[in-house]
């Protein structure tokens, strides 16, 4: 139902945009030259196509956060989730705003391994913290505390993933988890001391103290001081070439596998960006005992995208750790989301893909995020051991 309520939202927008576009460039070949100037003006105005979008949405025009915004910039906002995601939480900025009925604290877009997609750079300074946080349940599957922001046409019982038992045993000996990179080289923003040479791109970086390979070592050390055993690939996955890591990766994930018989953990460490449509770069951020925290995120794969049997158990994996972290830190997970590509979690039962904070982020509260984060799916994981 979701799905068709979805689609007929999508097709009105473009039908009503299709019609006032065709209507402002057909109408001049009927009138003269002044109003057909006119018109192929009002055409131009991106004024004229916020509003139009506005009053799609049914939004009055004196009302809502349109109405703060000129031009283009409320044109972006108005269509954007993230953009008018501030989830009723206060971000550092320490303002509310006002949330349409879109699910809140989700990228306005999916960065799958397709292309490296162009990431705007921003200062410290100009990029705006949110806490994204949902504030309504319209837009997820909902169970209890637990947000599924569900991107596929499948349906998921929510309720039944949260209430299952973990179809997995970590053995107490031998390595558990395995960590590991697909887009290793995804980086944050330079800040303070935390400065990096960037590779073919302003926000990615070979050097692997400052990319996701520092944030997979912080969780590490975490897991480890917790009694579990970890492997760590630090192979960088996305470099030279980007195009193609989640395969190279998954030859990585079946070697580990059998090399370590042991490991019942794959965990897919990367980091999200959210970049509204006006080049405004956002992050994800709270603040646990006074420590500015990046926000995570736990990425879900299913049999959408092919063959992947255990879609159903990772989702209850990531329930149990989705609770430990509201639990623990109620502001630190953002919802979960589940996508159609499998982001290789086909390959074993107990995978994950973890976004820790954004591009716009800085490394410090990404690993601040990713020790929180490993200190809560810790201890979900001992509970399975034999």
């Amino acid at each position: 139902m979701r799905q068709k309520i979805q689609w007929g939202r999508l097709l009105r927008r473009a039908a009503a945009l299709f019609l006032a576009t065709l209507a402002v460039w057909v109408l001049p070949l009927c009138t003269g030259a002044g109003a057909a100037s006119a018109l192929r003006e009002l055409g131009e105005n991106p004024q004229f196509v916020a509003a139009a979008l506005q009053a799609e949405l049914g939004l009055p025009s004196e009302e809502g956060p349109l109405a703060a915004l000129d031009g283009w910039g409320r044109l972006a906002v108005g269509q954007s989730p993230l953009l008018l995601a501030n989830g009723g939480g206060a971000g550092e900025t320490g303002q509310e705003e006002e949330v349409l009925d879109l699910p809140a604290g989700q990228p306005a877009r999916d960065l799958d391994d397709i292309t490296a997609l162009p990431e705007t750079t921003a200062a410290p300074s100009d990029i705006v913290a949110q806490t994204l946080l949902p504030t309504s349940p319209e837009g997820y599957d909902v169970a209890g505390g637990l947000y599924l922001y569900n991107r596929t046409s499948l349906d998921v019982d929510l309720a039944a993933a949260a209430a299952a038992m973990v179809p997995i045993t970590l053995p107490e000996e031998g390595p558990q988890i395995l960590i590991i990179h697909t887009h290793g080289s995804e980086a944050y923003t330079p800040d303070g001391t935390d400065v990096y040479t960037p590779s073919d791109n302003n926000t990615r970086t070979l050097d692997t103290n400052y990319n996701m390979v520092r944030v997979g070592t912080e969780m590490e050390k975490v897991f480890t001081e917790m009694g579990l055993g970890v492997v760590h690939d630090t192979t960088l996955y996305d470099y030279p070439q980007y195009n193609g890591a989640y395969d190279r990766s998954a030859q990585a994930v079946k070697a580990y596998l059998e090399q370590y018989p042991t490991i019942r953990i794959v965990l897919d460490v990367h980091r999200d960006a959210l970049i509204g449509e006006d080049g405004t770069v956002y992050k994800a951020v709270t603040t646990v005992d006074g420590t500015s925290t990046a926000q995570v995120m736990l990425v879900l794969g299913s049999s959408e995208g092919g063959e992947h049997p255990n879609w159903m158990e990772n989702l209850t994996l990531a329930c149990k750790i989705q609770n430990g972290m509201n639990t623990l830190y109620p502001t630190l997970a953002r919802p979960m989301t589940m996508r159609s590509s499998r982001y290789n979690q086909q390959l074993c039962s107990g995978s994950l893909l973890v976004e820790v904070g954004t591009h716009g982020n800085t490394l410090q509260e990404a690993l601040a995020g990713a020790r929180l984060f490993a200190r809560a799916a810790g201890q979900v994981l001992l509970g399975l051991e034999e």
